[in-house]
Formats: structure tokens, sequence, C-alpha cells
């Protein structure tokens, strides 16, 4: 799995004009399923979100996770991180799962947070979304689950 996670001060996802999942402060992750993942990658990548220290603290270092500040996730797929552009013009989707088993897994990743008691809102699998944030820093990172980054 391989997720882009930003620190928003607020995230939105809109499909045809309507808002379908949106946070305040918290990470709007950006999550890609590839082929023969599965729950060791969603389990590493749900404790990256939900522990990763990268909340300014009181002396504004970045000391605190989401756990740690109540922050929400607004979690969306994104097959397209799974993209590999190293020949010709037109990216390749070779490594990304089938849709069935990109939607299971991304799925658990929102229930399980949530389990965890990290507030979570979804884009809609498959659907073409609208992603609207604001990044607060900025601060992106890219998490993949096998190569432990």
């Amino acid at each position: 799995m391989k997720a882009v996670i930003q620190r928003v001060t607020r995230a939105a996802v809109h499909i045809e004009g309507q808002t379908v999942g949106q946070i305040g402060p918290g990470l709007l992750v950006l999550l890609g399923v590839a082929k023969g993942d599965g729950e060791i990658d969603s389990r590493y990548l749900i404790d990256k979100i939900r522990t990763l220290r990268i909340f300014s603290d009181v002396q504004g270092k970045m000391n605190r996770s989401p756990a740690d500040t109540g922050g929400s996730v607004l979690l969306v797929s994104q097959f397209t991180l799974l993209g590999r552009t190293s020949k010709g013009r037109r990216p390749s989707f070779d490594e990304a799962a089938p849709p069935d088993e990109a939607k299971r897994l991304y799925e658990a990743v929102a229930i399980d947070l949530r389990a965890q008691g990290i507030p979570v809102e979804t884009g809609v699998f498959a659907a073409d979304m609208q992603v609207e944030l604001l990044n607060d820093g900025p601060v992106t990172f890219v998490i993949d689950s096998r190569s432990g980054s």
C-alpha cells in the first residue's frame, strides 16, 4: 500500500457538486492498494497514520500524532499512486490491485482507524472526485508499506 499523507487545516471530497466527506484539522490520506497487499500492509499503514508525530507541540516541534490531538482523517482511494511512468507517456497501472480487493482493503483501513478512536471521513471508492484541501505547513509524507518508509 502506498499513501500520501498531508497535514491539513481542512479537507473535503466532492462528487458532482455534493460534499461526501470533510474534516477540519487532521490528515488527508490518499491511499493506493497494490497487487499482493494484505492485512500486514493495512496494519502497517493504520499504525503509521494513527501514530505519526507530525502535529506541533507547544514548542512548535512535530511531536504529536493524530491519536494525541484528536485530529480527523479524510481517507481517499487513489489507484494512480501505483502508476508507473518509466516507459512512454501513458502511465501503467499494472501494479494496482484489482478493484474488489482494493476496495476491501481501503474500507478495512477506514473501519480499523475508527475502531482505534480516529474520526474518519471517506471519499467514494472508484468515483470521480474533487479533493479540496488546505495543507498545513505544508507537511506531506509518502508512506509505502512494502519499503517500510
